[in-house]
Parts: structure tokens; sequence; C-alpha cells
């Protein structure tokens, strides 16, 4: 069962300071059903602006989805987590925590700041590109999103 029928592409935020885990995401998501319209963004305050729609950003629309790693430059991961989780419109946007760090402090902190999930990258190609079909298949096709913010 589908969890939710558009006919519009998926918008994901991929917010990755890493050119190769973009690029590896990029691949992994190229193929996909349902299909995928993937933004990039570089670095922590890079990502809020996307996400509050200021400068460049204005008018995007909003992702159904943010891939978030926590190793970013200018604001890492868990601070733009943070500033997402207390701006009341965001809330609801699902944010999968997708890093290399596979410490217990890091998991912990995550899911203290409401990640939906968290997820550790594999060095490998393959078994990160599995990993990313997974993630398409629950959370675009199976899981119901809530709806985005106006």
């Amino acid at each position: 069962m589908s969890g939710q029928s558009r006919n519009e592409p998926f918008d994901i935020l991929l917010v990755e300071d890493n050119p190769g885990d973009v690029r590896l995401t990029q691949e992994a998501f190229k193929e996909a059903e349902p299909t995928i319209s993937l933004h990039v963004t570089m670095d922590g305050n890079e990502a809020l602006e996307f996400l509050f729609q200021r400068g460049k950003y204005e008018g995007v629309t909003y992702p159904d989805l943010v891939l978030l790693d926590l190793n970013l430059p200018k604001k890492d991961g868990h601070e733009v987590l943070k500033e997402i989780r207390d701006e009341e419109e965001l809330t609801p946007v699902p944010i999968l925590v997708l890093t290399s760090s596979e410490t217990e402090e890091d998991v912990r902190e995550s899911y203290e700041l409401t990640a939906n999930a968290y997820l550790t990258k594999s060095a490998d190609p393959d078994e990160f590109a599995s990993l990313m079909q997974s993630v398409a298949d629950f959370w675009l096709r199976s899981a119901q999103l809530p709806p985005v913010p106006a």
C-alpha cells in the first residue's frame, strides 16, 4: 500500500558537505520510484536558509524529508536539528540523521532532538545505495508523510 499518492516528485533536502557522499546519494536516488527531486546544501547555515526560505532560497518548496549529516561546517547537524524543531511550522518534517558517526552520544542527542531516524553511512558504495533505496522504499512509498508547510 502506498503511503502518499501524488504525481509530482518528492522533495528531499540533503544536508551534506562531502561531495563524494552527495554524489553517492544522487546516484542512489537517480532511478528511484517514486521520482525524487534532491536539493543539496553544504553546511548548517545554508540548510537553515533553505528551510526558512531566506535569501536565495526564498520561495523554494519545503522538503518532504530531510537527510541531515551531523559533521557540518558553520553549524553542526545537532544545532540545525534543534533550530528546525524549535520552529513550529517545520516540526512535522521528517528528519533522518545520515552520518558516519556511531557514537552513543550522537545517537542519543539526535533522538532527544526528535530526529525521526538515525542512519549510519557505509563507506561501501553498494551498501550506501542499498540504504538509500531502503529510505526511499519506507519513507516515500510506505510511510504516510505529513503535509508540507504552506
